[in-house]
């Protein structure tokens, strides 16, 4: 392959247009090769990368729509321009909505074949420059899969690369949503752990049995329903590293044998008599204060010591909005990898909207945001209405952040009115609105609590009664 030249597949079904097409963009000094049908044209998309396709719409067999879809599976970046004798408004609408860039009526000008192909060749030198300054910000300012420009979160990647080193127990902190466990594996791909494997257990989700079943494992016959022996995440994590999400909410039993395995490095079983030895790296996290919980009797301080060996603290993305155009161009890398899906960034006004949201949920809830915009885009670029926050006023702050008086709101009175809001998009499901705020369940039914919110159902069982 040359990589100075770009590559085009020329698929027609008549031969005379092939050796014309291809006669023309050779002269324009592009690699041509050309195919007489779709079936073709997949295997040789299949053996070798190409910058374009050009194709016929309508060839018997795979028609153009048909092949156009499969190269798209193939070569998600591919340029694809269809060719047709038969434009109609509905071939181009579907043309579009399947990825291609454009399409071409027959017989046209080889003058407007040139003018396109330059399109291409720019647009892909501009694709391509982008992709190369995008990967040399993560660089700059990435620590794997976080990536940040903010001084604070530089520091936090500072420590954590450091810390990755040691063999020592690290404690996050961070709000819902800021990237804990993301940050968690980071330490563990830098670490000479990063061949081990990575466990991560969530120890609010489990009560307190299951989780001491989880976390240790259990004999047969220990207790109702014990069938078999069952390995706990402890052992699955030896030799790697073990994350222990929500720290903040396990049970005082819990904490004293979670106290013990660190001095000791050993456990038992539940039901066992044999004590186990395990060599495991913890990371611990959680989004409560837990000074605060052990001066309330919730939290034992000497496991507090355990784990508060290094510290990393993890700013709320509110506190870091100066990210935002990043973790933008991060997420819909990601996005579009996962998806299988390319937009053309966000527009401004959409950028807008990003900056002035509240972000209560955080890193999380941004990259809900722009996996439903990827979703619901129709033009090339993400638009502020795909997004599905609240609209930014003209003085620039979003609608739902006004006051009267021009006072600014507080934080708290954003998230109230920004949780009221998505409750009543979601006509009151809180497992919906949770994941578009990009928080859990449970961290939303609390916040329901504290500002006293009523959902939809609540109000339509009151006026009913």
């Amino acid at each position: 392959m040359d990589d100075e030249r770009t590559r085009i597949l020329v698929v027609d079904d008549e031969e005379i247009v092939r050796e014309s097409l291809g006669g023309w963009l050779e002269k324009d000094g592009f690699l041509v090769e050309s195919v007489a049908e779709g079936k073709v044209a997949v295997e040789r998309l299949e053996a070798g990368r190409w910058s374009v396709l050009l194709t016929d719409l309508k060839m018997p067999g795979m028609d153009g729509l048909q092949l156009l879809e499969e190269a798209r599976k193939r070569q998600p970046e591919l340029v694809v321009v269809l060719m047709t004798a038969y434009a109609t408004i509905d071939t181009a609408v579907s043309a579009m909505k399947l990825g291609a860039y454009d399409y071409l009526v027959k017989p046209f000008d080889p003058e407007e074949l040139s003018l396109m192909m330059q399109k291409i060749v720019s647009r892909q030198a501009l694709v391509r420059e982008n992709a190369a300054l995008r990967k040399a910000l993560k660089r700059e300012y990435g620590f794997h899969d976080l990536v940040s420009k903010s001084p604070a979160m530089q520091q936090v990647f500072e420590l954590a690369r450091a810390a990755a080193r040691s063999n020592s127990t690290i404690l996050v902190l961070g709000e819902s949503g800021s990237g804990k466990e993301v940050m968690a594996r980071a330490i563990h791909a830098e670490s000479p752990r990063a061949q081990g494997p990575f466990v991560a257990v969530s120890c609010a989700a489990l009560t307190e049995s299951l989780l001491e079943s989880e976390l240790f494992g259990h004999e047969k016959g220990s207790f109702t329903g014990a069938s078999s022996r069952k390995i706990g995440k402890f052992e699955a994590a030896n030799g790697g590293t073990l994350f222990l999400d929500e720290i903040g909410d396990i049970s005082p039993k819990l904490q004293l044998d979670l106290l013990r395995v660190l001095e000791d490095r050993r456990f038992h079983r539940v039901g066992g008599t044999e004590p186990i030895a395990v060599d495991v790296r913890i990371v611990a996290a959680t989004n409560r204060d837990l000074r605060r919980a052990v001066a309330e009797g919730r939290f034992r301080e000497d496991l507090l010591y355990r784990l508060n060996v290094i510290v990393l603290q993890l700013p709320p993305l509110r506190e870091r909005k100066e990210d935002i155009p990043l973790l933008v161009e991060h997420f819909l890398d990601v996005l579009g990898m996962e998806m299988q899906r390319r937009v053309e960034g966000v527009a401004s006004d959409a950028m807008a909207t990003l900056m002035a949201h509240g972000w209560p949920g955080n890193v999380r809830e941004l990259r809900n945001v722009l996996e439903r915009g990827m979703v619901v885009a129709q033009s090339g670029a993400i638009q502020a209405r795909d997004l599905g926050l609240p609209p930014v006023e003209a003085g620039g702050g979003s609608a739902a952040g006004g006051a009267p008086g021009g006072v600014p709101p507080t934080l708290e009175e954003m998230e109230k009115r920004h949780i009221a809001e998505v409750l009543a998009h979601t006509g009151g499901n809180v497992s919906q609105a949770a994941r578009l705020l990009g928080i859990d369940r449970v961290t939303l039914y609390n916040k329901i609590r504290k500002y006293q919110l009523r959902r939809a159902e609540d109000d339509g069982q009151q006026r009913s009664g």
